[in-house]
Protein backbone atom coordinates (compact mmCIF):
# COMPACT_ATOMS: atom_id res chain seq x y z
CA UNK A 1 0.00 0.00 0.00
CA UNK A 2 1.00 3.40 -0.89
CA UNK A 3 1.80 6.26 1.39
CA UNK A 4 -1.00 7.92 -0.99
CA UNK A 5 -3.30 5.37 -0.12
CA UNK A 6 -2.50 5.19 3.47
CA UNK A 7 -3.64 8.25 3.99
CA UNK A 8 -6.83 8.58 2.30
CA UNK A 9 -7.85 4.96 4.53
CA UNK A 10 -6.75 7.17 7.59
CA UNK A 11 -8.57 9.95 6.30
CA UNK A 12 -11.93 8.10 5.72
CA UNK A 13 -11.30 6.77 9.17
CA UNK A 14 -11.04 9.93 11.04
CA UNK A 15 -14.65 10.97 9.35
CA UNK A 16 -16.19 8.40 10.41
CA UNK A 17 -16.19 10.24 13.88
CA UNK A 18 -19.10 12.63 14.31
CA UNK A 19 -19.52 14.89 11.69
CA UNK A 20 -22.24 16.82 10.62
CA UNK A 21 -22.97 17.30 6.12
CA UNK A 22 -24.72 19.20 4.35
CA UNK A 23 -25.46 19.16 0.43
CA UNK A 24 -26.78 21.58 -1.64
CA UNK A 25 -27.86 20.83 -5.15
CA UNK A 26 -29.62 22.74 -8.28
CA UNK A 27 -29.34 23.50 -11.96
CA UNK A 28 -26.76 25.74 -13.24
CA UNK A 29 -28.80 28.84 -13.33
CA UNK A 30 -30.79 27.96 -9.77
CA UNK A 31 -28.71 30.90 -8.37
CA UNK A 32 -26.59 28.24 -5.89
CA UNK A 33 -23.52 30.06 -5.99
CA UNK A 34 -25.30 32.85 -4.30
CA UNK A 35 -27.51 31.16 -1.77
CA UNK A 36 -23.89 29.64 -0.47
CA UNK A 37 -22.74 33.11 -0.36
CA UNK A 38 -25.40 34.21 2.00
CA UNK A 39 -25.31 30.83 3.84
CA UNK A 40 -22.07 30.92 4.93
CA UNK A 41 -22.25 34.72 5.65
CA UNK A 42 -25.15 34.32 7.25
CA UNK A 43 -26.08 30.85 9.08
CA UNK A 44 -26.05 30.59 12.69
CA UNK A 45 -25.02 27.27 12.17
CA UNK A 46 -21.14 27.21 11.03
CA UNK A 47 -20.38 26.38 7.69
CA UNK A 48 -17.30 25.43 6.11
CA UNK A 49 -18.02 25.40 2.35
CA UNK A 50 -15.52 22.65 0.69
CA UNK A 51 -12.97 23.71 -1.75
CA UNK A 52 -13.50 21.34 -4.89
CA UNK A 53 -10.44 19.43 -6.51
CA UNK A 54 -9.95 20.18 -10.48
CA UNK A 55 -7.92 19.68 -13.13
CA UNK A 56 -9.27 22.10 -15.37
CA UNK A 57 -6.37 25.03 -15.75
CA UNK A 58 -6.73 28.06 -13.43
CA UNK A 59 -8.30 30.95 -14.19
CA UNK A 60 -7.29 34.64 -14.01
CA UNK A 61 -8.04 36.28 -10.71
CA UNK A 62 -8.37 32.43 -9.21
CA UNK A 63 -6.82 31.72 -6.18
CA UNK A 64 -5.31 27.79 -5.88
CA UNK A 65 -6.88 26.58 -2.31
CA UNK A 66 -9.89 29.41 -2.36
CA UNK A 67 -11.51 29.01 -5.69
CA UNK A 68 -10.28 25.02 -6.41
CA UNK A 69 -7.32 22.87 -5.64
CA UNK A 70 -6.15 22.79 -9.18
CA UNK A 71 -4.61 19.42 -9.59
CA UNK A 72 -2.07 18.05 -12.62
CA UNK A 73 -4.33 15.18 -14.58
CA UNK A 74 -2.00 12.70 -13.02
CA UNK A 75 -1.99 14.02 -9.32
CA UNK A 76 -6.02 13.74 -9.59
CA UNK A 77 -5.62 10.38 -11.08
CA UNK A 78 -3.37 9.08 -8.24
CA UNK A 79 -5.81 10.23 -5.68
CA UNK A 80 -8.88 8.96 -7.10
CA UNK A 81 -7.46 6.01 -7.39
CA UNK A 82 -6.24 5.66 -3.83
CA UNK A 83 -9.66 6.67 -2.30
CA UNK A 84 -8.84 9.92 -1.81
CA UNK A 85 -11.77 11.63 -3.11
CA UNK A 86 -15.72 11.52 -1.07
CA UNK A 87 -17.04 12.16 -4.95
CA UNK A 88 -15.51 12.82 -8.04
CA UNK A 89 -16.46 12.84 -11.69
CA UNK A 90 -15.45 13.91 -15.20
CA UNK A 91 -17.95 17.25 -15.72
CA UNK A 92 -19.70 17.46 -19.13
CA UNK A 93 -17.69 15.55 -20.87
CA UNK A 94 -15.23 18.34 -20.72
CA UNK A 95 -12.14 15.89 -20.08
CA UNK A 96 -11.90 17.96 -16.33
CA UNK A 97 -12.66 16.48 -13.43
CA UNK A 98 -13.88 17.84 -10.36
CA UNK A 99 -14.27 16.26 -7.15
CA UNK A 100 -14.59 16.88 -3.13
CA UNK A 101 -11.34 15.17 -1.34
CA UNK A 102 -12.16 13.53 2.33
CA UNK A 103 -9.42 16.14 3.68
CA UNK A 104 -11.75 18.93 2.89
CA UNK A 105 -14.64 17.39 5.54
CA UNK A 106 -11.77 16.67 7.92
CA UNK A 107 -11.11 20.48 7.42
CA UNK A 108 -15.16 21.32 8.46
CA UNK A 109 -14.42 19.24 11.39
CA UNK A 110 -11.17 20.43 12.40
CA UNK A 111 -12.45 24.15 12.33
CA UNK A 112 -15.92 23.35 14.13
CA UNK A 113 -18.06 23.21 11.24
CA UNK A 114 -20.78 21.55 9.58
CA UNK A 115 -19.01 20.46 5.63
CA UNK A 116 -20.95 22.24 3.28
CA UNK A 117 -21.49 21.05 -0.17
CA UNK A 118 -22.45 22.81 -3.47
CA UNK A 119 -21.77 19.80 -5.95
CA UNK A 120 -24.21 18.35 -8.51
CA UNK A 121 -26.48 15.47 -8.62
CA UNK A 122 -24.06 12.83 -9.29
CA UNK A 123 -21.55 13.65 -6.57
CA UNK A 124 -24.95 14.26 -4.13
CA UNK A 125 -26.02 10.80 -4.15
CA UNK A 126 -22.59 9.58 -3.78
CA UNK A 127 -22.63 11.56 -0.65
CA UNK A 128 -25.84 10.28 0.59
CA UNK A 129 -24.47 6.73 0.25
CA UNK A 130 -21.77 7.44 2.44
CA UNK A 131 -23.19 9.96 4.95
CA UNK A 132 -27.10 9.07 5.21
CA UNK A 133 -28.07 11.45 7.96
CA UNK A 134 -26.78 14.39 5.77
CA UNK A 135 -28.67 17.13 5.39
CA UNK A 136 -29.65 17.66 1.27
CA UNK A 137 -31.39 20.03 -0.31
CA UNK A 138 -32.31 20.72 -3.92
CA UNK A 139 -32.57 23.96 -5.28
CA UNK A 140 -35.00 24.65 -7.88
CA UNK A 141 -36.43 27.78 -10.02
CA UNK A 142 -40.37 28.20 -10.05
CA UNK A 143 -40.47 26.94 -13.60
CA UNK A 144 -38.05 25.49 -16.77
CA UNK A 145 -38.66 29.50 -18.33
CA UNK A 146 -37.43 31.41 -15.56
CA UNK A 147 -34.71 28.40 -15.36
CA UNK A 148 -33.34 29.53 -19.44
CA UNK A 149 -34.31 33.12 -18.89
CA UNK A 150 -31.20 33.16 -16.29
CA UNK A 151 -28.90 31.15 -18.38
CA UNK A 152 -29.91 33.73 -21.26
CA UNK A 153 -29.29 36.75 -19.60
CA UNK A 154 -25.88 35.58 -18.66
CA UNK A 155 -24.78 36.09 -21.97
CA UNK A 156 -22.20 34.11 -22.07
CA UNK A 157 -22.88 30.44 -22.76
CA UNK A 158 -23.91 29.67 -26.65
CA UNK A 159 -26.72 28.34 -27.70
CA UNK A 160 -25.36 24.84 -27.90
CA UNK A 161 -24.00 24.91 -24.07
CA UNK A 162 -27.47 26.60 -23.32
CA UNK A 163 -29.49 23.37 -24.45
CA UNK A 164 -27.12 21.14 -23.27
CA UNK A 165 -27.28 22.37 -19.63
CA UNK A 166 -31.43 22.55 -20.04
CA UNK A 167 -31.26 18.85 -21.17
CA UNK A 168 -28.80 18.18 -18.07
CA UNK A 169 -31.74 20.32 -15.77
CA UNK A 170 -34.17 18.09 -17.08
CA UNK A 171 -32.14 15.09 -16.00
CA UNK A 172 -31.12 16.06 -12.49
CA UNK A 173 -34.72 17.11 -11.78
CA UNK A 174 -35.79 13.54 -11.72
CA UNK A 175 -33.45 13.27 -8.71
CA UNK A 176 -35.14 15.80 -6.49
CA UNK A 177 -37.18 13.45 -4.67
CA UNK A 178 -34.25 11.81 -3.28
CA UNK A 179 -33.43 14.99 -1.42
CA UNK A 180 -34.43 15.60 1.91
CA UNK A 181 -36.13 19.12 1.31
CA UNK A 182 -36.22 20.60 -1.83
CA UNK A 183 -36.70 24.49 -2.12
CA UNK A 184 -37.99 27.38 -4.65
CA UNK A 185 -35.42 30.10 -5.07
CA UNK A 186 -38.55 32.39 -6.08
CA UNK A 187 -37.44 34.64 -3.64
CA UNK A 188 -33.91 35.28 -2.71
CA UNK A 189 -34.22 35.94 1.20
CA UNK A 190 -37.17 34.08 1.57
CA UNK A 191 -34.83 30.87 0.16
CA UNK A 192 -32.31 31.88 2.10
CA UNK A 193 -34.14 32.00 5.60
CA UNK A 194 -35.91 28.63 4.42
CA UNK A 195 -32.87 26.89 4.00
CA UNK A 196 -30.86 28.72 7.70
CA UNK A 197 -34.64 27.66 9.23
CA UNK A 198 -34.08 23.87 8.16
CA UNK A 199 -30.27 24.17 9.71
CA UNK A 200 -31.41 25.66 12.95
CA UNK A 201 -33.76 22.84 13.85
CA UNK A 202 -31.34 20.09 12.69
CA UNK A 203 -28.35 21.88 15.01
CA UNK A 204 -31.38 21.74 17.90
CA UNK A 205 -32.42 18.07 17.19
CA UNK A 206 -28.35 16.97 17.77
CA UNK A 207 -28.06 18.63 20.79
CA UNK A 208 -31.09 17.73 22.69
Amino acid sequence: MTDQSVSAETSRQEINEPLQVVVLSGPSGSGKSTIVNRLVAESPVKLVKMISATTRPIRVNETHGEDYYFLSDEDFRQKREAGGFVECEEVHSSGFWYGTLHTELLRARDEGGWAFLEIDVKGALSVMEQFPNAITIFLKTPSEQIFEDRLRARGTESEEVIQRRLKTAREELKFADRYRYQVCNDDLDRAVREIIEVLVSREAESNA
